[in-house]
């Protein structure tokens, strides 16, 4: 066996130290997480199945909601038996409902096989977990739209969310297939997509997780966006008429459970081999997050948010690009203070000392987190705080920097002199730091 090179050590202490906060956060949570029966087909599936028993390893509740399209159009196949898709939903005629409680039954014991397995020298060795389905959804039909019987396609009525909550605390993952159930025992055939939805929103579901087949959600130039909430959703389905039917159905499933109360919707990629664990642990993720409110938001700090500050801005205080600020000094100030918190995580940060009397005012303390340099975070603060500055009625904003004075002069900042700046700050100028000024007019 190779020995593992310091680099390579190093690597795996940062990146575990870096999740350490999401294995606390997690813990204790209910997840919901929906995948297509194209997953199930993958190679590449048991390895998914040995992530989600990793989940489960580190206390998150479990919900596993299963498609099975590929199962079922193969079993129609073998039946020569031919169905008719409207607006994504399958017509599921009797013949049909046979291929699909027969392909949901296998879908499920396929994934409870590998839940099961505790091979020595395997990902699962010694690993005993109790995965639990049944009847847990009441469905009723769509009925007839636009002059078409949907027959057996169903839609949920509610959903058991007390039965799910005593296997969840039993220790158990449960298992949702997209089947529903009559009171007078009919059998539908759902969209695991809504499944998954609803489920999510009857247990107050931290996360629903999507594993689409899509390269996840894009933005017109096919980036993916990592953060969007529900009304920019529906501008997208509206907007975006060629969208991947999959992905399609699945936003439109997270719309309806960010509005029903579920905090926090992930579409991510399946095909990406520890697309989970990526989503879960890292900071940024590798999909699309979903949510009621923003992400990423740029506000006023508090002060429960010094500590946060201090952590950003004391490796340019250590290297000098930085005047030093206490912990107290910064309390004080802290209502001149904007910042960007992501996930909790305070990313950047700027202050302004307006100085009325001269329509000037200082900006100052402006730093982006290293992992998030390179991208336009910085212009973005520099814009909010001019923002700021005009609605002060400032008319100038001066800066005193030693080792970022370009980055300021690419944005429009002239160099000037110490006789420009406002008299109380010429006072206050440290002479031994030798700062250069620059000012823009807002």
């Amino acid at each position: 066996m190779t020995k593992p090179t310091n680099s390579t050590t190093d690597s795996f202490v940062d990146w575990f130290r870096d999740s350490s906060p999401y294995i606390h956060a997690h813990r204790g949570r209910t997840f919901v997480v929906s995948f297509g029966g194209e997953a199930v087909e993958d190679p590449g599936f048991a390895n998914l199945v040995h992530d989600i028993a990793l989940l489960h390893g580190l206390g998150i509740r479990l919900v596993l909601v299963h498609g099975a399209r590929p199962q079922i159009e193969e079993r129609l196949r073998a039946r020569g038996v031919k169905t008719a898709y409207i607006d994504g939903l399958r017509v599921t005629d009797d013949p049909a409902l046979t291929c699909v409680k027969e392909a949901a039954g296998s879908v499920r014991v396929e994934i409870e096989a590998l839940l099961s397995m505790g091979l020595a020298n395997s990902p699962m060795a010694g690993v005993r977990i109790r995965a639990a389905s049944g009847n847990f959804v009441t469905a009723k039909p769509i009925g007839v739209r636009n002059g078409l019987d949907f027959c057996h396609t169903g839609e949920v009525r509610r959903v058991d969310a007390a039965g799910l909550e005593q296997r969840l605390a039993s220790g158990a993952i449960a298992i949702v297939p997209p089947l529903g159930y009559s009171p007078t025992g009919e059998v539908f055939n759902l969209s695991a997509a809504d499944v998954a939805a609803s489920v999510a929103a009857a247990l107050g579901a931290e996360k629903l997780i999507s594993l689409v087949e899509a390269k996840g959600v894009t933005d017109s130039r096919n980036r993916l966006i990592a953060n969007i909430v529900p009304k920019e959703v529906d501008e997208l389905l509206k907007r975006r008429k060629k969208l991947p039917e999959d992905l399609r159905q699945h936003l439109k499933a997270a719309v309806t459970a960010c509005r029903s109360g579920v905090k926090r919707i992930h579409i991510i990629d399946r095909s990406q081999d520890g697309a989970l664990l990526k989503e879960l642990f890292t900071r940024d993720g590798i999909g699309t997050l979903i949510t009621a409110e923003p992400y990423e938001e740029t506000r006023t700090a508090r002060i429960d948010d010094v500590g946060g500050l201090l952590e950003l801005i004391e490796p340019l205080e250590e290297t000098g690009v930085l005047v030093r600020r206490s912990r107290e000094a910064l309390e004080t100030e802290i209502n001149g203070f904007t910042l960007m918190e992501r996930d909790g995580m305070v990313i950047a940060c700027a202050a302004l000392y307006p100085y009325p009397k001269e329509s000037m005012a200082e900006l100052a303390c402006v730093v982006v987190h290293p992992d998030y340099r390179g991208s336009n975070r910085g212009d973005l603060l520099l814009a909010h705080m001019e923002t700021q500055a005009r609605q002060q009625a400032i008319e100038q904003l001066f800066i005193l920097t030693t080792q970022t004075a370009h980055w300021f002069r690419e944005r429009g900042f002239e160099q000037a002199e110490l006789g420009d700046l406002p008299m109380h700050k010429r006072q206050l100028y440290n002479y031994r730091r030798n700062a250069k000024v620059f000012m823009k007019r807002v």
